[in-house]
């Protein structure tokens, strides 16, 4: 059950978005079909946040009016990505169960009004879920139009009312094992919080000042884990019936509480929604760190773009429009790092409700306007790269992720919140695109022995296995760099002693760090090779390494900044302060050079390599001639340059 499944039924890469045909009548229904021909559309997602009409009061299923759609859209040659309603729960819902509504914090019961009101901890919730999950397997699990299951929608509501506190002192048994152990591990000597009794653990509530640590940590990790074992509980349902692949879309970066590695090993393939959250070139970057985590929390097979808006750029609190061949360029940027397809979210905009102002492939204006004219043409395009589907994306380097990492980074009372773990990993991969270079995500215990560069920029939290494996990729040949505050923090939440970070890590990269020193957010530090250094020092010790740059003033003047330390076949460097974007990227091209990574293509130029087919998208004003013509799959025919603003897909030889 992959992506290629998919594939194979459509006979193409995936087209089209959500389709909510319980917004209209009869007369749009027919205008929809048409109007899906002339774009190309061969998927759409249905159900979503129907399940006010699936289930109209409890236990009462009506399927007649889904039914309809289904065959309908059958017939007209699109395939269905039937979701599971499970992330809008009705008013009927709430009301006859009450205790399932989420609970924020501080003690406040949300009210329905919203999407994703219910606990994931809740019974009755986990019991309606999986019973409607059910039906709807047991009524299309072999209907000719269903090609695809969708479980929920864009996972998990956090909640912290009884349902979830019950839920979590059994998580905490299952880690933990005894009371003592879990006082060990939260170090609950301090400020008198040993527990005697299991009943007494709650989830980290609203309280007077700092939460425990190791309490915020373990709550991170235990809603990551209930999440996963709901879309379990609906995948397990759903295959009781249903032999069509099933996937749930994720969020990225930041917007969901999950371990993406845990759900990338549970989903038959993995699904995104990506929204950039800056305009022009920057929503190019953020496209291609959506595409390259998506394809790496996959393990590298194909994936599929689930959602993305068609003109829509969430940006100063904002929705800003894109630009015309937005819509093109930010399609092809997902095809190239391994999607294989494109869907919107959704296919017409609403006339009502909460994302009446969400863009859709139909605007209010209808299909006579520029939004339903562009996505025609990519329809056309995306059409003509069928031949692609199923290839993959080869990587030299990585960046390293990890949930415990991102999560550890969050808790109450660290030195600075400055720089947030996303903005860090943005930073690393920001870097590496405007270099030219394709990047995978890894967790930093993965097997790196592939890579011959890996960024390590947000290592808060370090496991002594990561820190041995980072150190074994080291020793066999690989160039590291690792960041400010990096291993402080063992996978217990507590603090390394004898200087950070991690000791077999500190071995590799030939420094003792003594003393986390925050900037200012308006201060600038100066190192002595120029570069500036924000948000961050640290007083460190050069135990076997070089310093390739020093502090210049305070009372760091001269010890070392930034260190490179060769260890075994590898080199490990280590850098501690946030260097300036420029100075960054000097730095990371140095990196690449020593690493051997070889760009061909000029700035401005974004070139993935997918199977046997290059991507080229030109980000610059400039015409960029090839080094020799090539069959382009966009055009049909054969290509000497590529135009300003301009795509390509060739056909490599």
């Amino acid at each position: 059950m992959t992506a290629r499944e998919l594939i194979e039924r459509l006979g193409g890469l995936a087209f089209g978005g959500d389709y909510n045909p319980e917004q209209w009548d009869e007369p749009v229904w027919a205008e929809d079909d048409e109007l899906m021909r002339r774009a190309r559309v061969n998927l759409a997602t249905v159900g979503v946040f129907s399940w006010a009409l699936m289930e109209p009061e409890e236990g009462r299923y009506d399927f007649a009016w889904l039914d309809a759609h289904l065959d309908r859209l059958h017939a007209n040659g699109v395939a269905v990505d039937l979701a599971t309603p499970t992330a809008s729960p009705p008013p009927w819902f709430t009301k006859a169960h009450p205790d399932a509504l989420p609970v924020t914090p501080d003690g406040v019961q949300l009210v329905h009004g919203s999407r994703d009101t219910y606990c994931l901890a809740a019974p009755a919730y986990r019991d309606a879920a999986r019973r409607i999950a059910s039906a709807l397997a047991e009524r299309y699990g072999r209907h000719p139009a269903v090609a695809l299951w969708h479980v929920h929608n864009e996972y998990a509501t956090l909640c912290w009312c009884d349902h979830a506190a019950a839920a979590f002192r059994d998580w905490l048994r299952d880690r933990h094992g005894t009371l003592d152990a879990l006082n060990e591990a939260w170090g609950t000597a301090f400020w008198s919080q040993r527990y005697t009794s299991w009943d007494d653990v709650l989830p980290p509530r609203a309280t007077q000042w700092h939460h425990n640590p190791g309490q915020t940590l373990d709550f991170r990790r235990f809603g990551s884990d209930l999440a996963l074992a709901a879309y379990r509980e609906q995948r397990d349902a759903i295959r009781a019936h249903s032999d069509r692949p099933v996937t749930t879309n994720l969020m990225l970066p930041g917007y969901q509480n999950l371990d993406l590695w845990a759900f990338g090993r549970e989903l038959d393939f993995v699904t995104i929604d990506h929204y950039p959250d800056r305009p022009g070139l920057d929503a190019a970057a953020d496209t291609a760190f959506g595409a390259d985590r998506a394809r790496s929390f996959g393990g590298g097979r194909p994936w599929l773009l689930m959602e993305q808006g068609t003109n829509t750029v969430y940006a100063e609190r904002r929705v800003l429009p894109k630009d015309p061949g937005d819509i093109l360029r930010h399609t092809l940027g997902h095809i190239a790092r391994g999607s294989d397809g494109a869907l919107f979210f959704q296919w017409r905009q609403s006339k009502a409700g909460a994302e009446t102002w969400h863009s859709a492939i139909v605007p209010h204006a209808g299909p006579d306007s520029r939004i339903f004219r562009e996505v025609t043409e990519v329809g056309e395009a995306v059409a003509r790269l069928a031949e692609v589907a199923g290839s993959t994306v080869t990587a030299e380097v990585a960046v390293l992720h990890d949930a415990d990492a991102w999560w550890a980074s969050e808790v109450d009372g660290l030195p600075s919140p400055d720089p947030d773990y996303h903005t860090r990993l943005r930073h690393a991969h920001r870097a590496l695109w405007d270099a030219g270079v394709v990047t995978d995500f890894a967790h930093p215990e993965h097997d790196l022995g592939r890579y011959r560069l890996v960024l390590a920029p947000a290592l808060f939290l370090l496991s002594d296995a990561g820190a041995a494996n980072l150190s074994r990729y080291v020793a066999e040949g690989g160039t590291l760099l690792v960041q400010h505050f990096s291993g402080a923090v063992d996978e217990r939440m507590q603090a390394r002693l004898g200087g950070y970070p991690a000791p077999a890590l500190r071995e590799a990269l030939g420094v003792r760090v003594e003393e986390p020193r925050p900037l200012r957010r308006d201060e600038r530090i100066t190192l002595s090779n120029g570069a500036q250094g924000t948000l961050w020092s640290e007083s460190m010790r050069v135990e076997d390494a070089e310093t390739v740059a020093s502090y210049t003033h305070g009372m760091l003047a001269g010890r070392p900044a930034l260190t490179r330390h060769a260890f075994g076949a590898g080199h490990g460097w280590y850098l501690s302060t946030v260097l300036d974007t420029t100075d960054y990227a000097e730095l990371v091209g140095r990196l690449l050079e020593e690493a051997g990574v070889v760009t061909e293509w000029p700035p401005g130029v974004e070139a993935v390599t997918r199977g046997g087919w290059q991507f080229l998208l030109n980000h610059g004003g400039d015409t960029v001639p090839l080094p020799q013509t090539a069959h382009d799959l966009l055009t049909g025919g054969p290509l000497t340059e590529l135009p300003p603003h301009g795509c390509a897909v060739l056909r490599m030889p």
